[in-house]
């Protein structure tokens, strides 16, 4: 199993929470880390003139200038390399890529530049840099742009990938990504840019990489998942409340460092576990957190591991086989009762 992960930071007793869109947690993020550390700046597609495909970097050209706040040509192996060229030269860039599937392009600057370095150095040159963007499936934009790159990355020695659900959650691991002295992935989603979730008032709040949260507490079934995912979790376990079935779910938040004893903790109590997420089902994360409950709580389980994930097909454009084609509440339903024999 990995090192336990640190904690999150305690939030003082009667601290304000203010609603936020996950967008504008984001881009708080990028400002105020901008605003602390002068080495920060920010790269990419429209991330400056237009402020952002989807309106993440609204008013950082006006507040930073164009020389930290870079617009750049339609070019994502080209920018990616200069982005980390710039942190091998001790800058601290943000890469924004419009979406992760255009990042097939710089996934050799990514991977064998930035991931690579600090072993093939010998530790003598770190990559502090951060690659972030949409990540995963939108609304009716086809094969090409609906990829959950999460399993993907998640694969790589040398990165670490985020993928958070919530508002407070996509501030506080975004302003450590950015600090971290490591390369790290941080996959967005399109779909959550415009939802709104409470955070909390604080002048800095950081959350540490690796470290998975307990976003409901139960006894009978263990659900995983992160990011979007979560949507379809939280609706199951109130949907299973109202059937009688306790479910607890653990929000991963990090996908590497993966924060396994939480999930084996909480295994142990339940005894089964359903894992829900956008990916392809094979090589999926739910097949790493199938495999690490085998080795490390096979004898606690009451039932096989089961998994909701995407359906193993390219995305489809048309609206009703998009919809057929990711996860549903009813599967996970459907899973929950038959891991708790209720079905």
């Amino acid at each position: 199993l990995m090192p336990e992960p640190a904690a999150d930071p305690e939030i003082p007793t009667g601290t304000k929470m203010v609603r936020q869109t996950v967008r504008e947690a984001l881009r708080d993020a990028m400002a105020e880390e901008m605003r602390r550390d002068p080495d920060v700046f920010l790269m990419g597609e429209e991330v400056a003139e237009y402020q952002g495909a989807y309106k993440i970097t609204q008013g950082l050209l006006q507040e930073f200038g164009a020389d930290r706040v870079v617009d750049t040509p339609i070019t994502e192996h080209g920018f990616a390399g200069l982005g980390v060229g710039a942190a091998f030269g001790g800058l601290r860039p943000i890469v924004e890529f419009m979406t992760f599937n255009f990042a097939m392009q710089a996934i050799d600057q990514i991977i064998n530049s930035a991931a690579k370095t600090l072993y093939m150095s010998g530790g003598q040159m770190g990559c502090p840099i951060v690659f972030r963007g949409p990540n995963g499936a939108a609304a009716r934009v086809g094969a090409q742009h609906s990829q959950d790159y999460a399993a993907w990355y998640g694969h790589i020695p040398g990165l670490k990938v985020v993928q958070p659900y919530s508002a407070a959650d996509a501030k506080g691991l975004l302003k450590a990504a950015i600090r971290d002295a490591n390369p790290v992935v941080f996959l967005e989603n399109e779909i959550l840019y415009g939802q709104s979730f409470p955070v909390p008032k604080v002048d800095d709040y950081v959350l540490p990489i690796g470290k998975a949260r307990i976003h409901r507490r139960g006894k009978d079934v263990t659900l995983v998942s992160f990011s979007i995912g979560m949507t379809y979790a939280i609706k199951a376990a109130e949907e299973l409340a109202q059937m009688g079935i306790d479910a607890e779910i653990i929000d991963l938040r990090s996908i590497r460092p993966m924060d396994i004893p939480a999930v084996v903790a909480s295994v142990k109590k339940t005894g089964r576990c359903v894992t829900i997420e956008e990916g392809y089902p094979q090589g999926s994360i739910g097949s790493e957190i199938a495999a690490q409950i085998m080795s490390e709580a096979f004898d606690y389980l009451d039932a096989p591991v089961l998994r909701i994930t995407g359906k193993d097909v390219p995305m489809p454009y048309a609206a009703n086989l998009e919809k057929l084609a990711l996860p549903s509440v009813k599967e996970v339903i459907d899973a929950v009762k038959a891991v708790t024999y209720t079905a």
